[in-house]
């Protein structure tokens, strides 16, 4: 998923205007009690399911939709929600069977069919889903969202077929053995008629099937959740709701979480990182997250694709001393990364330690090197684009652009290009219209070293938004969705990165702990392994 920047503002002005909202979120809710509030950002897009890569509106979906499947809010590992059964014998055909007894919150019996007429809507091209590619896996992809510019020929996955009210068979274009697990992904969530039948009001309030339900948005403001009384699941919210306020500055909310106007802040800002332990105390949460920050490149921009580029772009990476800025800048809450994943994965889930070697090791005197003998930095001088909406990125660019400026003995070698908002940031490198070097963090959608590579740099991945291409990558990556054993698949997906690195089609930057800070009313407040706050499990006195 699009990544963990929160883009915030104080609300509380505003929020007067919404139904049951306090500043600090006091009022009383449904069967769990009282409403908490909690910082947030405005999404880029409505919230679809399948037009859903990016962190703020991701929050909400694991809100208000369940799955087939869910993943352990402890350990990551994906679990049977929806899911009574997923059967498969040769890791190409699947039979899925759902559940008995769930319903969407409007009344409406969750089948097989609201999963398969969910998937074909996001698969179509003519419905212009950012998560499309997802179900690229399902044969008949390429007649539904042909690629190049190519006519739409079929409206429906020819591998989807309902068999059944609560049954349904897949059958992917090749093996994947992994495919099970990527399910509890929200582009994979199912959705009612409701959706179909009135898009636009659906758009308006989102109707799902998870434990909250939208009760109303004001965007720039505020979304107000309330817990869903009669959610048929076994995580039912323990309280009554979460009033999500909009901040575009998480030092105003971190202001408002210590003058308790604020009850959860999920993203505490490089400023504050010296105090928050004396601040809050117990109260401050810091837990490694399925997290990379890195430097993507514009691919489409012939200035950075030419050949012996890949040597500027090793350089740079060379010229980034991330050891002092994980320590002095992020208070020793990042670690420098050496490979593109995570260390959440562990060594049997694909993360390994080391993987980027030379290539992500600090060197002033190699980076010279490797940038003069590949032609220079194009234009004299580098400008790393950033949304300027949080306190955390300027400073850390401004630190990156240092490293790189003493490195290479100029003063204006590297500069931070800010953009205003998230969604304008997000808005320009869809249109690929950045001008050089543009931050990317990556926050994992599910806990696979699929998730950290493919949708990020195989050619045309959802997430591949420098438009970074190579073959052997590809064909690597193929083979390892293929690998029925996990430790063979494992390897594949290590090959591919091998050969990301080789060509540094991004410069992996730091691994990022989910932080968090909240008020005295609430307990059993926690992070998932995706940094974000499983706010079903938060209590409020």
């Amino acid at each position: 998923m699009r990544g963990a920047t929160h883009a915030r503002r104080a609300a509380c002005a505003a929020a007067a205007a919404l139904v049951a909202t306090a500043c600090g979120g006091g009022d009383s809710g449904g069967v769990g009690g009282a409403v908490l509030s909690s910082s947030w950002g405005d999404p880029q897009n409505p919230l679809e399911p399948a037009n859903t890569n990016e962190v703020q509106g991701g929050k909400v979906l694991d809100m208000i939709f369940r799955g087939l499947k869910r993943y352990d809010p402890e350990t990551g590992e994906a679990e049977d929600m929806l899911a009574e059964k997923i059967e498969t014998s040769d890791s190409r055909n699947f039979t899925i069977t759902v559940k008995d007894g769930w319903t969407f919150s409007n009344g409406e019996a969750v089948t097989a069919k609201s999963f398969v007429d969910a998937w074909n809507y996001g698969a179509s091209l003519k419905n212009n889903q950012k998560n499309a590619y997802f179900f690229g896996y399902i044969e008949g992809y390429d007649k539904v969202h042909p690629e190049d510019g190519g006519k739409q020929s079929a409206d429906t996955l020819s591998g989807l077929k309902v068999t059944g009210d609560r049954t349904f068979t897949v059958r992917l274009a090749q093996k994947f053995s992994s495919f099970p697990d990527t399910l509890g992904y929200n582009a994979f969530a199912p959705l009612p008629r409701a959706f179909f039948d009135d898009h636009d009001a659906w758009v308006r309030k989102p109707i799902g099937n998870g434990p909250y339900t939208v009760e109303s948005y004001t965007k720039g403001s505020q979304m107000s959740l309330r817990a869903w009384d009669t959610y048929p699941g076994e995580d039912k919210a323990r309280n009554g709701g979460v009033d999500l306020k909009v901040y575009t500055d998480n030092n105003t909310a971190y202001t408002d979480l210590m003058a308790g106007n604020l009850d959860l802040a999920d993203d505490i800002p490089a400023s504050q990182l010296r105090n928050v332990r004396s601040d809050l105390g117990d109260r401050y949460i810091s837990n490694p997250a399925g997290i990379i920050q890195t430097l993507a490149f514009p691919f489409y921009d012939k200035a950075w694709n030419k050949p012996g580029m890949e040597k500027v772009r090793t350089g740079l990476s060379r010229a980034i001393n991330r050891e002092q800025i994980t320590d002095t800048i992020f208070q020793k809450t990042r670690t420098p990364a050496t490979d593109w994943t995570s260390p959440v994965l562990g060594e049997d889930g694909g993360y390994k330690a080391g993987l980027c070697g030379d290539a992500c090791a600090y060197d002033p005197a190699a980076a010279r090197k490797l940038i003069e003998e590949g032609g220079g930095l194009p234009g004299g001088q580098l400008k790393i684009t950033y949304n300027a909406d949080t306190g955390s990125h300027r400073e850390w660019v401004d630190a990156v652009c240092n490293s790189i400026n003493n490195a290479l003995g100029q003063d204006r070698a590297c500069v931070g290009n800010p953009i205003g908002t998230f969604a304008d940031f997000r808005n320009r490198m869809s249109d690929e219209k950045m001008p050089g070097p543009f931050r990317a963090g990556w926050q994992m959608d599910y806990p696979l070293i699929q998730n950290f590579v493919q949708p990020l740099y195989y050619t045309g991945a959802s997430s591949n938004d420098g438009k970074w291409t190579n073959k052997e990558f590809d064909r690597l990556v193929d083979e390892a969705n293929a690998e029925t054993d996990r430790v063979a698949a494992v390897q594949k997906f290590q090959q591919a990165e091998e050969v990301l690195r080789d060509n540094m089609g991004a410069i992996p930057l730091w691994y990022q702990n989910g932080s968090a800070g909240y008020s005295e009313r609430l307990s059993d407040v926690k992070l998932n392994p995706f940094s974000v706050p499983v706010y079903a499990q938060i209590k409020v006195s």
